[in-house]
């Protein structure tokens, strides 16, 4: 699913936070700008505070109307007033919400929804619009239950898994605090991190990028990590947003190690990515990190609808069961990946990923979750099964 950008005109700080929220969590990608993005392209929607000021409202309502026919353009005032209404329309928005405040109440829940609502038809109808063209760039986000679970072995056979068999522009961003190990497990030694991107977005493009990324023989392309410890850091929160759109609409496929803590730049690529994929190892440590990072994705809003949980190292050893782990998370297992630590940490100290090196048996099952992914035949591993609705009590712990 290609990633929306909006915009929101509003001199109301609190006003513009509890819009991006909103915005967030429609369960589809998107991305807030400021105004044009690098690439000069108009946002696909822009939400115009006509609450204070109707008529300054309604000439930014006319301005961006004049400058783009096909933006969607929501209205948000006061109140419902039928004629402040039909103004609104005339001047070229599509929808029209009156503001609740934000405060807990039926009233707020039934403009959500509505507001929900218009987002995800505004997506239908740009998927409509692009169907001809280019497929939109698929993003996906692999986020770790703790250190060590697994998490950069899992987005980097994916990432190469996605080039090798689709032979489409592919790309791994290493997002990992403290000094990520993308580059490291596959061999490479970057001249460039993601901090050379997000310091030079005034000229990020499509041939700016090429120099910044790190080849791999597979096809697939590396960003590598950061080298400072306290960098990217919450000052770079929008930064990385805005590099993420740049990647959205230079690759197909855009994986992201995003490893097991959730900060501010994290959760800008999460905001961008089609899937969540939660990689866990099926042991109580693991999985009660994993039911936090759960209800943590759910409160920024990052679409929880999103979430796939993947079990990693899994063997007949481990005392807790499948049944046990979807009953504590409330998700369906999407994929297993059995536990080999000898041929990971083979491939690993060699730098060549499981799918080029070996036919084990773990590299298998990695060919055939990727092959999943992109909706190709695949002879045999992990199964897609139904998720549950309801979270309940696990063991009694959780």
């Amino acid at each position: 699913m290609a990633q929306l950008s909006a915009q929101i005109v509003s001199y109301d700080e609190e006003f513009k936070r509890h819009v991006s929220k909103l915005l967030r969590a429609c369960g589809v990608p998107i991305g807030i700008v400021e105004g044009r993005s690098l690439e000069g392209a108009a946002p696909d929607l822009v939400v115009v505070d006509i609450r204070s000021d109707a008529s300054s409202g309604m000439a930014t309502i006319e301005r961006v109307r004049a400058a783009s026919g096909t933006v969607a353009i929501f209205a948000v005032a006061g109140a419902a007033e039928p004629d402040l209404i039909l103004q609104a329309m005339r001047a070229g928005a599509n929808e029209f919400f009156a503001w609740t405040g934000g405060e807990p109440s039926q009233a707020t829940r039934s403009m959500e929804e509505s507001f929900h609502g218009a987002v995800r038809r505004t997506s239908t109808r740009r998927e409509a619009a692009n169907a001809g063209a280019k497929p939109p760039c698929v993003t996906h986000a692999f986020l770790g239950a703790k250190g060590g679970a697994g998490t950069t072995t899992v987005a980097v056979n994916c990432g190469v898994e996605l080039a090798r068999l689709t032979k489409r522009s592919t790309i791994v961003v290493d997002m990992k605090s403290c000094l990520g190990e993308v580059a490291l497990f596959l061999g490479v030694r970057p001249r460039f991190t993601v901090l050379d991107a997000i310091e030079n977005l005034h000229r990020l493009d499509k041939d700016f990028l090429k120099e910044l990324v790190a080849k791999h023989k597979s096809g697939l392309d590396i960003l590598a990590g950061s080298e400072q410890f306290d960098r990217p850091g919450p000052q770079d929160a929008p930064a990385i947003e805005e590099l993420m759109r740049v990647l959205t609409r230079t690759y197909d496929y855009v994986v992201i190690d995003a490893g097991n803590i959730v900060t501010s730049c994290v959760a800008s690529t999460l905001f961008s990515a089609d899937t969540i994929f939660l990689v866990t190892n099926p042991d109580v440590p693991s999985i009660r990190n994993a039911q936090r990072l759960v209800e943590r994705v759910r409160q920024l809003g990052a679409g929880s609808e999103r979430v796939k949980v993947l079990i990693n190292r899994a063997s007949e050893q481990h005392l807790i069961g499948p049944k046990q782990i979807e009953t504590a998370l409330g998700y369906g297992i999407h994929h297993t990946f059995s536990s080999d630590y000898r041929t990971v940490s083979t491939a690993l100290n060699s730098g060549v990923p499981l799918t080029l090196s070996n036919n084990s048996e773990i590299a298998s099952q990695f060919d055939n979750f990727t092959r999943q992914l992109v909706g190709l035949a695949q002879g045999g591993g992990g199964e897609a099964k139904t998720e549950p609705e309801k979270r309940r009590v696990f063991l009694g712990m959780f």
